[in-house]
């Protein structure tokens, strides 16, 4: 997973406060253990007050090494944190562990 690795290395430039890199290579007709097709989540201030193309450029530019070289599709999800809250709410996927026998 060397190029998802890349991809995730270089977009902490961009400070994310959440960074998915998914490697979708599997779901097209490439060779067994492919790097090649990506999904991208950013959630960052970055973003603020850019429009979307100018976002997708950001990334780009700082994935340009890779596009040349390895990725031939790159899908973006390219947010700031008050448009991430705003889609996906505050969530708390777990509660806090209480430890064996305590209760709430």
């Amino acid at each position: 997973m060397k190029v998802k690795k890349s991809i995730e290395t270089k977009l902490q430039s961009l400070r994310p406060e959440f960074l998915e890199v998914v490697n979708e290579s599997d779901k097209h007709n490439v060779p067994e253990g492919s790097e090649s097709h990506f999904k991208v989540t950013i959630v960052s201030d970055a973003f603020h007050g850019k429009m979307l193309l100018a976002r997708h450029r950001m990334v780009n530019e700082i994935l340009a090494d890779e596009l040349a070289q390895s990725i031939h599709a790159l899908v973006l999800h390219t947010w700031t944190m008050e448009e991430w809250f705003e889609k996906n709410g505050l969530r708390n996927d777990s509660p806090p562990c209480l430890g064996g026998g305590k209760s709430l």
